[in-house]
């Protein structure tokens, strides 16, 4: 039985929940919070690694080989397959995970809609007003928010220029946010 369900596993899962790893490291860095003044909350946290998912899902989901989609999808189940772990592990009744795991699905699109749209428009003020209503709950692009779109801006064109082929393998390079936020 355990010899059949790993064949029959998504070809890209442990890639997927690789790089998504990767995503949550990079989200992790304490650059945000000390820095930048994100809140070092489940929330704060949430927020931004919905960033950086959204972040390494576009560079996939865009990418000239055919299995980028299949892999973005790989790193995107494995967002919220951890999310669902971890709900039920903060005590989340069963009958509840369902509709909170759908709740959390529906920010990500959200935010990974906005996100493209001002990446794909090279539009760093735009990126800052979607940055600090997600992040900070704020109206106004703060400073801290223009400091995050531009980091953002920055780490969506550094993985891009990752080979997707390093990807497939489940190895993916964040830039360190605190060389890109002294910068930025």
């Amino acid at each position: 039985m355990g010899l059949l369900s790993a064949l029959r596993r998504p070809p890209h899962e442990r890639a997927g929940f690789i790089l998504y790893g990767a995503a949550v490291a990079a989200a992790r860095a304490p650059f945000f919070y000390a820095d930048l003044g994100v809140r070092d909350s489940v929330e704060g946290r949430l927020d931004l690694i919905h960033l950086h998912a959204a972040l390494l899902v576009r560079r996939l989901r865009r990418d000239a080989d055919k299995r980028g989609p299949a892999l973005a999808q790989a790193v995107f189940d494995a967002m919220f397959s951890d999310m669902d772990v971890n709900l039920r592990e903060l005590g989340v009744s069963d009958l509840v995970v369902g509709k909170r795991v759908r709740g959390l699905w529906e920010a990500f699109h959200g935010r990974a809609i906005v996100y493209e749209a001002a990446l794909d428009a090279d539009d760093d003020a735009a990126m800052a007003i979607a940055l600090a209503r997600n992040v900070w709950r704020e109206d106004a692009a703060s400073p801290a928010a223009k400091r995050l779109a531009r980091i953002a801006s920055a780490q969506a064109k550094h993985l891009q220029s990752q080979e997707f082929a390093t990807l497939l393998a489940g190895q993916v390079q964040f830039l360190a946010p605190d060389a890109l936020g002294h910068a930025a």
